[in-house]
């Protein structure tokens, strides 16, 4: 891997807390992710399932893992099966862990090859009376191929039909949105990399700069920093482009008085930051351009003290918009008397500011967490307010990235400029 070495303290906590929750004579089995055919023969690059490597820490292909808490054998309560490295795989390819590596790398003493899986697993399930299958139950999950997990849980399902079966997602859900400390290191560093790259393009940028050569500028920096690149699709869009909410073209030419939006990250070690930084092509802010800026910064740094234990994210996007729609007001873009007719369930403010502001982050940028349960310390959470003004070509949006703790929220991007004076200053 390119990252440097996590200790398998994390994965042996992470395996404990998840193991803790489990029914009495139940197993959980856990399935890496696939190598995923483009055309030809090539392949796209692998991406670890995120429940496999928060179990294990292995990050590599045709793994699988199986916890049995209660396995008569102390050897079966954890059972982690590996692709075997052939000479030509080694040739080819390079080597894959051996035993003795993927036991440094999870923790995990019992290590098979993944071609003696189904004959000691026939052999746990004689035990077990129930079986934990993992599933991808994202809110925004499309999934349009089999994956590796879904092809596993239906030969499991077929083959063992008298066992019990439970889902893994609500666990995975609860446990995943609390972040250990080893964790919250390593979203910082990938936060500290994104910051380099922010500063890298502050020096760069400057009318005639196309939007996909600014979007090279952050991925040399992501890569000369150990990152594999950007944790999702970046976003570079100057002018009107940036009131497109997913915009990745990234192929026009930013103009002199264009604002440009900016949400990149880097990842480190699978985990995501999650920045959005929007700077002026021409190194100032016209007068309405701050204005605009100021308002959705004054709503990031309101929202951002509400990040706090015991907040409801329903009742905190409520309250954001409330903010939101004072500084709309204030801008006069919209008025008191739409507001007086709006419909609730439509209020006049998503005309300018039309997505929520905060998601759980880690290791998918939309990270899985309950989102009916009240916010608690260790979860890291985004907090990016914007506001888009498409007949004036204008969209700004914030955004950061804040772990929640017993105090006050901290933030994880606090070193990265923010102010519109300190930009347009290093800018200048």
């Amino acid at each position: 891997m390119r990252y440097s070495k996590i200790n398998n303290t994390l994965f042996i906590t992470n395996r404990a807390l998840y193991t803790a929750k489990m029914k009495p004579k139940s197993l959980a089995v856990f399935c890496s992710n696939d190598i995923m055919p483009t055309s030809a023969d090539g392949t796209m690059p692998f991406r670890q399932d995120s429940d496999m490597l928060w179990m294990s820490g292995v990050d590599q292909e045709e793994s699988r893992l199986v916890v049995f808490p209660d396995a008569a054998a102390a050897e079966y309560k954890e059972v982690l099966f590996l692709k075997e490295t052939s000479e030509l795989i080694a040739i080819w390819e390079g080597a894959k862990l051996t035993k003795e590596e993927a036991f440094e790398v999870s923790g995990i003493k019992t290590v098979y090859w993944i071609d003696q899986f189904e004959t000691i697993f026939e052999q746990l399930m004689q035990e077990a009376s129930t079986v934990y299958l993992n599933s991808n139950e994202h809110a925004r999950a499309t999934i349009n191929v089999e994956t590796r997990t879904a092809r596993f849980n239906k030969w499991c399902q077929e083959k063992y039909s008298s066992h019990k079966y439970k889902k893994s997602a609500p666990l995975m859900h609860e446990l995943r949105a609390l972040k250990h400390p080893l964790e919250i290191d390593l979203m910082q560093h990938a936060c500290n990399i994104t910051e380099k790259g922010f500063r890298r393009v502050l020096d760069f940028i400057k009318p005639g700069a196309m939007e996909y050569e600014i979007e090279a500028e952050y991925m040399h920096e992501f890569l000369i920093n150990r990152s594999k690149g950007f944790a999702y699709e970046p976003i570079i869009a100057s002018g009107f482009n940036a009131c497109v909410l997913h915009y990745t073209d990234n192929n026009q030419e930013c103009k002199t008085g264009d604002v440009i939006l900016m949400d990149v990250g880097a990842e480190y070690a699978n985990y995501a930051s999650d920045m959005t930084r929007c700077i002026p092509v021409s190194g100032r802010f016209t007068d309405r351009q701050k204005d605009v800026y100021n308002a959705v910064l004054r709503v990031m740094k309101a929202a951002t003290e509400m990040l706090r234990p015991g907040t409801m994210l329903a009742e905190y996007h409520k309250e954001v918009g409330l903010i939101m729609q004072s500084e709309l007001l204030g801008l006069g873009l919209i008025s008191q008397h739409e507001i007086d007719k709006q419909d609730p369930k439509n209020p006049a403010y998503k005309k300018y500011f039309m997505h929520g502001t905060s998601h759980f982050l880690g290791l998918d940028v939309h990270d899985v967490g309950l989102w009916e349960k009240p916010m608690v310390k260790g979860m890291v959470f985004t907090c990016e307010p914007g506001i888009y003004i498409r007949e004036e070509s204008l969209g700004i949006r914030l955004e950061n990235d804040i772990l929640v703790t017993n105090d006050k929220p901290f933030d994880l991007m606090q070193k990265i400029p923010l102010e519109a004076e300190e930009i347009e200053s290093l800018m200048n």
